[in-house]
């Protein structure tokens, strides 16, 4: 006759096990939680295999639970045994459904957040998109094998490649989350190091460096700017200003700025070298920044749909409208560095603070632990000068032709 009743398993707290028949356990937590639980003998060693808690499965269920396992008993099946089986089919059978693609999209969801920018997030679905997901995007990801990665990157490894490399990484990375949550076994058939370096040529990847607009052309560039009305515009002008690079400009918060200090501080997160940069503001960079004031709570460039910060590739488009598509935005950066080491005689580590380079130097970056400011606003000054003066002379030839 059984021993537990409905009544008593509604009203039961007190922290023990409390026996039914045919070995059905109800345990209580101190917590207050109630398990079901069927203690067994096989092979003269006793067992406990769980049945789900109580209200969730009824008395009834969990009396028609031990009968179903009483009945594998019988015909010397364990239980236990059964279930991991089970489990392992079903967990085969969820791994040849999820795709890569799937996979893939789960992995940016996860990241995308502790990722500097919305661009990097881009480039991770355009490259997955334009390369990857046309041949590996609906194929089970338990199943990707090292040819089917040969598959994706043979045809660019040496037409782009940088991205094929990247992609390589991407892929990687995907495959490694997936073999995390128990979707792959065995090794990653995109790992580089003693696999796919011996299975692709080396790849020959010049350095070649950013098209720079010349120093003397920087004024004309300015006074270019400054008949747009467009926040582009005036994103492309603090960008040359500060020499900052396009994506830490783009994405400008106006709680960055402290005016009364004409400093603007870049939070660690958005700097590439993971470190806080203070950039010291000149007069033109504050007037900048002056016109931009009202146009959006929280950016100082926003977007058109003022849904979010300007696009990363709005600066190049406003260089391509004025007919500089030749340069592009972060050759601005080699500009001032090289009209600073050919033009000033500031020490070369005001220089490279002033981009927010690490010192090459180990022993001179562990001493030298200071950002340099009050040095590296004479050199945004004299920059700035520099620029003013070459538009003004812009504007006198202009005036002196008409």
């Amino acid at each position: 006759m059984a021993k537990l009743t409905q009544s008593f398993l509604r009203s039961v707290e007190t922290p023990g096990s409390y026996h039914d028949e045919r070995g059905l356990i109800l345990r209580v937590s101190v917590n207050g939680t109630k398990n079901w639980v069927l203690r067994y003998q096989l092979n003269n060693r006793r067992h406990d295999l769980g049945l789900g808690s109580f209200p969730t499965v009824s008395l009834k269920a969990a009396r028609l639970a031990v009968d179903t396992y009483r009945l594998d008993l019988s015909q010397g099946i364990d239980p236990l045994t059964k279930r991991a089986s089970l489990q392992y089919e079903q967990a085969l059978i969820t791994r040849a459904s999820v795709t890569f693609r799937h996979e893939a999209e789960r992995y940016i969801s996860t990241h995308r957040q502790s990722w500097k920018n919305v661009r990097h997030v881009q480039q991770w679905s355009n490259s997955l998109r334009d390369h990857v997901y046309p041949l590996l995007g609906e194929m089970p990801v338990g199943s990707i094998k090292t040819e089917h990665v040969l598959d994706v990157l043979i045809p660019i490894w040496t037409r782009i490649p940088e991205t094929a490399f990247r992609l390589r990484n991407r892929i990687e990375l995907v495959l490694d989350a997936a073999k995390a949550r128990m979707l792959r076994e065995g090794e990653n058939p995109a790992r580089w190091r003693g696999h796919l370096d011996k299975l692709l040529p080396r790849q020959k990847r010049a350095k070649v460096p950013f098209s720079a607009m010349p120093a003397e052309r920087l004024g004309p560039f300015i006074r270019q700017l400054d008949s747009l009305e467009s926040t582009a515009a005036r994103a492309c002008e603090l960008l040359i200003y500060t020499a900052c690079r396009s994506n830490e400009v783009c994405d400008a918060r106006w709680s960055e700025f402290d005016f009364a200090a004409g400093i603007w501080t870049i939070d660690a997160a958005r700097m590439k070298a993971g470190k806080v940069h203070r950039v010291p503001l000149s007069a033109g960079a504050i007037q900048t920044l002056e016109q931009q004031q009202g146009k959006h709570p929280i950016y100082v460039f926003p977007n058109a749909r003022r849904t979010g910060s300007l696009p990363g590739n709005a600066i190049r488009r406003v260089m391509d409208e004025l007919q500089a598509g030749e340069y592009v935005p972060h050759g601005f950066r080699s500009t001032f560095r090289t009209w600073s080491a050919e033009h000033t005689n500031f020490p070369r580590e005001i220089c490279e603070m002033a981009l927010a380079h690490s010192l090459e130097n180990k022993v001179e970056a562990a001493y030298n632990r200071g950002d340099l400011l009050d040095k590296r606003r004479q050199l945004m000054n004299e920059w700035a000068t520099l620029i003013s003066v070459g538009a003004m002379i812009s504007f006198n030839h202009q005036a002196e032709k008409s």
